[in-house]
């Protein structure tokens, strides 16, 4: 079941003051990006956040498991209500992640 736009701006209204927030739809689900680097996916209507040292702490009891078969396991965050968390979260998140490398020019033939 692919997720639906609404819930993927719902969360990202949610997470909104923790960046540069924004998501791109990718092979039917969203990846959501914070200042430009990727800090999880929206897989099936479920907000599935990546693993960083920097929000272990605060996700200690958080439930784990990989957005689709075969990815990585993340933390699957289900309480959306609350804002200042998740943006505490997410944040922290950004900040422990490298930022992406630059893409390589085609060459042209």
């Amino acid at each position: 079941m692919a997720s639906s736009e609404e819930f993927v701006e719902y969360v990202c209204g949610q997470i909104s003051d923790a960046g540069n927030i924004r998501y791109r739809k990718m092979m039917g689900e969203y990846c959501i990006y914070c200042n430009e680097k990727v800090i999880g996916l929206i897989c099936d209507n479920t907000f599935y956040l990546k693993i960083t040292k920097g929000a272990e702490n605060l996700l200690s009891n958080c439930d784990k498991g990989p957005a689709y078969k075969g990815a990585k396991p993340s933390y699957i965050i289900e309480n959306l209500e609350d804002k200042e968390f998740l943006t505490k979260i997410v944040a922290l998140t950004c900040e422990n992640l490298p930022l992406p490398k630059p893409k390589k020019k085609k060459e042209k033939k």
